[in-house]
């Protein structure tokens, strides 16, 4: 049997008809939201209601908002300052776990580049050359100019020397103060990066002031000693000679044979003499605790520096 077709009212008839309701079409229904049932509804809201109102949830938000504030404070103040305790508590633990140079080790380092080992050489019965003496000399003048003892170079026919970097040169003695028994060399052959020793005045230095020695004893080094001074205005007369020097620096940093030329220097690495001799009360030239240095304003001098 055939349906019949269904229309929607006229919203302009009247009477009964206006009021009945529209039939609804497969789609308008579908359009429709279906209703929650009232129970399923009273239960999310009571189940709503425990969950905000649970103590781990409040302190959960809590903790959330004073995460925001203190990153709201740290934007505005800024990471603290530094105090004197923060500097303190550093520098102590630096000193309490790095290995720090003692100050003689300092000095040493800082003279090294102008320390120069200084031969001789003679000629012997056969013509032949023969070394007859080492010493030290130390730069005074970046231009080659070079400090040592007399006796160092004496009637050498042949002077050599050994820079800090490995580097050898001839040298020619271009100056000499006998009574001091002092030399200036000028080496031939000049390294690159030369540095010469920074010179300071002996005049406001006391007995028991630290110092240190750097030289080639019997040949060996550069090595360095350390020592302090012991007394000023000493009178010294070599065994090999009849010659006294006076006006000297005493000092106890171990010196031997080999040092005489060397550098005295301060623990700031400034030259105040060059070691000169050791005191020998028998033939064994060993060091037994006195050494002489004439001062660096004798020595300066003699090298036609302006005194200090």
């Amino acid at each position: 049997m055939r349906k019949p077709a269904l229309y929607s009212p006229s919203r302009r008839g009247s009477g009964a008809q206006a009021d009945a309701p529209a039939a609804l079409t497969p789609a308008s229904a579908a359009a429709v939201p279906l209703a929650t049932p009232p129970g399923r509804l009273r239960r999310w809201r009571q189940g709503a209601a425990r969950t905000a109102g649970s103590p781990r949830t409040l302190w959960a938000g809590m903790a959330l908002l004073a995460a925001l504030l203190a990153a709201s404070v740290w934007q505005q103040t800024g990471p603290r300052a530094l105090t004197q305790k923060d500097i303190d508590a550093a520098v102590l633990r630096t000193l309490t776990t790095q290995s720090i140079p003692s100050a003689a080790a300092r000095a040493a380092e800082k003279i090294r580049p102008a320390v120069v080992r200084v031969m001789s050489y003679g000629k012997d019965k056969k013509g032949e050359e023969q070394e007859q003496g080492v010493g030290t000399g130390v730069v005074i003048v970046d231009k080659g100019i070079i400090l040592t003892n007399l006796h160092v170079v004496q009637g050498a026919q042949t002077i050599k020397l050994v820079f800090s970097d490995g580097s050898e040169s001839g040298a020619t003695v271009t100056g000499v103060q006998a009574e001091n028994d002092l030399a200036v060399l000028q080496a031939h052959t000049i390294p690159d990066d030369l540095i010469a020793a920074t010179m300071r005045s002996t005049g406001d230095l006391m007995p028991g002031d630290h110092v240190v020695a750097v030289g080639f004893p019997f040949g060996i080094g550069p090595s360095v000693s350390h020592g302090v001074i012991s007394g000023f205005g000493r009178a010294f007369k070599s065994p090999e000679g009849e010659q006294e020097i006076g006006n000297l620096i005493q000092f106890d940093a171990a010196a031997n044979p080999g040092n005489s030329g060397g550098p005295l220097v301060t623990m700031e690495g400034e030259v105040v003499g060059v070691v000169t001799g050791i005191l020998n009360p028998t033939s064994h030239r060993t060091f037994v605790g006195i050494g002489f240095a004439v001062p660096i304003e004798s020595a300066a001098s003699a090298a036609g520096l302006p005194p200090f």
